[in-house]
């Protein structure tokens, strides 16, 4: 099991090298393809192309790789401070089935508290910026101080070419659908946890959309299913492991389905770590 970073708050060089080894390895950002300069050495850049595992059936863009583009909740970077998110949403209004690569742009900082932070952005077609793809916010806190002078990392970018071998995210992500149906994650594992020793994000976001086309699509009957809406409340930190999602779909009009899932964390007490709700429309 990974260790929380945070026992290391004393000791300012463990601290850096744990974090630099934490960093690189960490998947999400990686093998979406996502730069972030507040934490990586080198020129800006806050595009990521896409490619065909990132597109549902319909060809529509799938809402994970947009919710770990910009994830929100800003408190700070993991060298000013040690972050965990609250709330994240995403509001698609453009499938981009012709969008080579998305651009996270106008990211605001909405309000910081002595513990809370607030934040917004917006997504848009990198060679169109008037092209808006999708809107996203949210919440974070802060859970612990780091100590000064930690350092920018240079990352090992992952060269992912796109073809039509390429898996799945949630294969990519570790995800699985069991015997029983539920779709689930393995015990923790390094390159899927944050520092601090808590299930990241990324393989949240990508199991539980995943999860919730695979319940739209069974209430349906096709899985030609487009995201629109996508919200998502994390409830604790995901520790050990197996993690389970349980949930149920509900047809709406105008060709709507919505989805309402919860996260368990099988080796904690079952508990529930995370919340997520989402709306999707049938492609004809």
């Amino acid at each position: 099991m990974p260790i929380d970073i945070r026992t290391l708050k004393d000791d300012p060089g463990e601290y850096q090298a744990e974090l630099r080894r934490r960093w690189t390895g960490l998947l999400s950002y990686r093998y979406i393809g996502r730069n972030h300069g507040a934490m990586n050495t080198g020129p800006a850049d806050d595009t990521v192309t896409l490619r065909r595992d990132m597109r549902n059936a319909a060809g529509g863009l799938l809402v994970a790789p947009l919710s770990i583009s910009a994830p929100e909740g800003d408190v700070g970077s993991d060298l000013v401070t040690v972050p965990n998110p609250v709330i994240h949403s995403c509001q698609l209004l453009d499938d981009a089935r012709d969008v080579e690569r998305i651009e996270v742009v106008e990211s605001e900082l909405l309000h910081s508290g002595t513990r809370m932070g607030y934040s917004r952005s917006k997504i848009v077609d990198a060679d169109d910026p008037a092209r808006v793809i999708a809107f996203t916010e949210g919440q974070g806190v802060r859970i612990g101080s780091v100590p000064e002078g930690l350092e920018k990392m240079e990352e090992e970018k992952l060269q992912i070419v796109d073809s039509p071998e390429l898996p799945p995210l949630w294969e990519a992500f570790g995800a699985f659908r069991r015997d029983d149906g539920h779709w689930a994650l393995p015990e923790l594992a390094a390159e899927f946890a944050s520092p601090d020793a808590a299930l990241h994000i990324g393989p949240q976001h990508v199991l539980l959309e995943t999860a919730a086309i695979d319940l739209a699509a069974e209430a349906t009957g096709t899985d030609r299913l487009q995201m629109q809406t996508w919200h998502v409340m994390f409830l604790a930190r995901g520790k050990t492991g197996p993690f389970r999602v349980e949930g149920e779909a509900a047809h709406g009009t105008d060709g709507k389905v919505g989805v309402r899932l919860t996260l368990h964390d099988e080796g904690n007490g079952d508990r529930r770590v995370t919340s997520a709700s989402a709306v999707m429309r049938i492609v004809p």
